[in-house]
């Protein structure tokens, strides 16, 4: 990739760091290939208590070589029946320029500020909501309306959603990852963080190794070993 700034290579190292080490809830995320850090594979587990339970999709994420200045691209690589398939219309992924014409406003565009924890929680939010005013699958968005608009009581789409998540499980069992179906399972637990006391322990742990703490004893044990020898020779009989 020519032209690549150095920010953002620290910044995607960064990010990428950040979310190998603190994960996204419903979100995994790999380097496509180990060599280039502009191409990300995300796999994407449907939310618990939604149509896409149990669901696993993978998209591609590909970022400019200006990032975090321009904002990366996202296509869903396996099949999700969604208004927004193909490439995700999500407008913090817009760039930030004013198009009355788009129903946007400026600051619901990309800014530098975003950034890839953001934008996966927002794929996530609109697998729930998609986003009918401007769709990229206009045969999905129909169907869409038409089953919210009877209320759940027009089934062709949920049907076509279960079927895909069906299929997204079989195949993550393949690759023998476990997709999340409960939300405690789905909701990744925080590391936690030591005590005080523990953090404590820590310090006397590490002062001990390099340091030895008993240096006082051992040397009055030492000390008194030869003032008792000093004795013997000063005090003995001759």
């Amino acid at each position: 990739m020519s032209n690549v700034s150095n920010s953002a290579v620290r910044a995607l190292n960064l990010e990428y760091k950040s979310l190998q080490d603190e994960p996204v809830e419903g979100f995994r995320v790999k380097l496509c290939n180990d060599d280039n850090l502009f191409e990300w594979e995300v796999a994407i587990f449907g939310p618990p208590d939604t149509l896409y339970q149990g669901g696993y999709f993978k998209a591609h994420m590909k970022f400019p070589p200006d990032y975090p200045y321009s904002p990366p691209s996202i296509r869903f690589l396996t099949k999700v029946w969604h208004p927004n398939n193909g490439d995700l219309c999500i407008s913090i992924l817009h760039p930030p320029v004013d198009d009355p014409q788009s129903g946007e406003r400026i600051e619901e565009r990309w800014n530098p500020t975003q950034n890839v924890r953001t934008i996966l929680l927002s794929v996530i939010s609109l697998l729930n909501e998609p986003n009918t005013y401007s769709p990229a699958n206009v045969d999905a968005s129909v169907m869409y309306r038409k089953w919210r608009d009877s209320q759940g009581k027009d089934n062709e789409y949920p049907n076509i959603i279960r079927k895909q998540a069906l299929a997204g499980k079989l195949d993550a069992e393949k690759e023998g990852i476990v997709v999340p179906l409960t939300l405690e399972d789905y909701c990744i637990k925080p590391k936690s963080k030591p005590t005080n006391q523990e953090m404590a322990l820590e310090l006397t742990d590490f002062y001990d190794e390099d340091y030895d703490l008993d240096t006082d004893d051992d040397n009055q044990e030492s000390g008194e070993s030869d003032y008792g020898n000093g004795d013997d020779s000063g005090n003995g009989e001759t």
